[in-house]
């Protein structure tokens, strides 16, 4: 990401399952938390890089900024999310009854030296279990 003085190259593997780890992602579910994700990308210093959903929980490989600690980085796109899909789609809140729609776990890496988007996007393909990896959504790192 470029900014008048820098350049950062900041890539995150965030997984966040579902409250109660229950099956929620429907394919009207996963078109709704892809919108949300974009628009959250045309707010925030955040590049969704691939979004995936897995049987109960979703795959986030995203770019960003220092300014952003890991932990904030999860705090914005998990809050964001969970309200906006609570909005758009009245029936999953059914589904959790009434509650939360992310569960306050969270898994983040880095990808670094032993690591590159690919290896980690090959990663995030084949957690598939019960229901088979889909991607939502796919674009490429920006680098310089």
């Amino acid at each position: 990401m470029h900014k008048s003085h820098n350049v950062s190259v900041l890539l995150y593997h965030l997984v966040c399952p579902a409250k109660y780890r229950r099956v929620v992602f429907t394919d009207e579910v996963d078109a709704r938390l892809n919108e949300v994700c974009l628009e959250i990308a045309k707010r925030y210093e955040i590049k969704f890089i691939e979004i995936g959903t897995d049987y109960d929980h979703v795959h986030f490989l995203v770019q960003s900024v220092p300014m952003y600690s890991p932990t904030q980085l999860v705090r914005i796109v998990k809050s964001i999310t969970a309200r906006e899909i609570f909005k758009l789609v009245p029936s999953v809140k059914k589904k959790l009854w009434g509650g939360e729609f992310w569960s306050k776990g969270y898994f983040v890496n880095t990808v670094g030296q032993k690591g590159n988007e690919e290896t980690i996007a090959k990663y995030v393909r084949n957690q598939g279990r019960e229901k088979e990896y889909q991607q939502l959504h796919r674009e490429q790192l920006t680098l310089f």
